[in-house]
C-alpha cells in the first residue's frame, strides 16, 4: 500500500480510530479504540470477549477511520489476530505507550504477559488494503 507523506503524518499524529466491522446480522458496528501504527499495519488492543474482536475475526473485512476535526483518513482493509506472547505484548505495551505512560523500566515481562492473559488481552493486526483521505 503506498501512502502519501500526508497521509503517513497524518495516521502517526494521531492515536485514536474508529474501527468499523460487521455483525452477526450483517449490520455494522463502531467502536473508538487506541491503536498503534509501524509504517505498514496498524495493531489495535481489545479483548477476546468483545464484539469487535469476534467480529473481526469471523469476517476480517473492516474499516478504519481516522478523524481529526473535518480531516479525516479512511482504510478498507483485513484484520487478524494475534493471540499469544511475545508479539502481543510487545504490541500492547506500544498501543499503552501511546496514551498512557509507558510501562516503568524494568517491570516484570513474565508478569505482564501473564496480566494480559488474565485480561483476555488480544491484538487485531488491519492491513490497509485501500485508503482514502480529505487531505
Amino acid at each position: 500500500m503506498i501512502f502519501s507523506e500526508q497521509q503517513l503524518q497524518f495516521i502517526q499524529s494521531n492515536k485514536l480510530c474508529i474501527l468499523g466491522t460487521g455483525k452477526n446480522d450483517g449490520s455494522p458496528q463502531i467502536s473508538l479504540v487506541y491503536y498503534d501504527w509501524d509504517g505498514e499495519f496498524l495493531y489495535i488492543s481489545v479483548t477476546s470477549d468483545r464484539a469487535k474482536w469476534k467480529n473481526a475475526i469471523r469476517n476480517p473485512n473492516i474499516a478504519i477511520l481516522i478523524p481529526d476535526g473535518r480531516k479525516q483518513l479512511i482504510m478498507y482493509g483485513i484484520a487478524s489476530g494475534i493471540t499469544s506472547p511475545p508479539e502481543r505484548d510487545e504490541i500492547i505495551t506500544r498501543i499503552r505507550a501511546r496514551w498512557m505512560p509507558p510501562l516503568p523500566k524494568g517491570y516484570d515481562k513474565e508478569e505482564y504477559s501473564q496480566k494480559l492473559d488474565e485480561a483476555n488481552r488480544v491484538v487485531i493486526k488491519f492491513t490497509p488494503e485501500k485508503i482514502f483521505s480529505n487531505e
